[in-house]
């Protein structure tokens, strides 16, 4: 487990940094992390396009699914077979979306590891054609220490999660049915909605200000 994620999520995101600023030498740490953040998002656009195309999808078919619910709701089983059927028919894969959560944590971790050691740059880390940077600021605009915790970055990053949350969810409808199922429903959105957002906060603050920088320019680009 460790190879693999030094070998496709550590090692990568050191160089590709440090790369980085060899290319941009006189930008900061931080505005080198909102473009590897963005570079990042490129290579993961199929996987998040498919995710958006399935958010469009799962609002179109809502009414159906409504109809769904309502219609064999004393029959837990039917109503999954039809569920299933009507995703199936419509080309719809409601867990497609999982897929770019979960690559988001192991780069997470990867950041926060990377910048406990900056500005000192491990040569021994680096690929062959990479070269030491002269320098390395990691001071962003010139006063937010992003190796160290930031309270302005922190609730940024939870501003605009909460914003791209209700982006993302324009045009779906929450069930208006009173089952155990639609309660559920609601309550999880209504979690996702606000709750989330103070989870971001508080893992951000808590961690360092890079995590925030990355989870901000995440959300930014999504909305984009």
């Amino acid at each position: 487990m460790s190879f693999l994620y030094h070998t496709f999520f550590f090692d990568p995101l050191y160089n590709a940094l440090i790369l980085l600023f060899k290319i941009i030498p006189w930008a900061d740490a931080g505005l080198i992390v909102i473009v590897l953040t963005v570079l990042v998002r490129l290579l993961m656009f199929p996987l998040s396009r498919k995710a958006v195309l399935t958010q469009v999808k799962m609002a179109e078919i809502a009414p159906d699914l409504a109809k769904i619910k309502e219609q064999y709701k004393d029959k837990a089983e039917e109503q999954a077979r039809r569920t299933l059927a009507l995703y199936k028919e419509r080309g719809v894969n409601p867990f497609s979306g999982i897929l770019v959560i979960i690559i988001q944590i192991p780069i997470i971790l990867a950041l926060y590891q990377i910048f406990l050691h900056f500005p000192e740059v491990k040569a021994e880390w680096l690929y062959s054609f990479v070269e030491v940077p002269e320098s390395i600021n990691t001071f962003f605009l010139g006063f937010v220490d992003i190796t160290a915790k930031s309270i302005v970055l922190a609730v940024l990053a939870a501003l605009s999660t909460f914003v791209q949350f209700k982006v993302s969810t324009q045009g779906q409808t929450a069930p208006t049915g009173k089952s155990f199922g639609d309660n559920l429903t609601r309550s999880m959105q209504t979690q996702m909605k606000y709750f989330f957002p103070v989870i971001v906060f508080f893992i951000s603050y808590s961690i360092s200000g890079v995590i925030a920088l990355y989870w901000l320019t995440t959300n930014l680009f999504s909305i984009a």
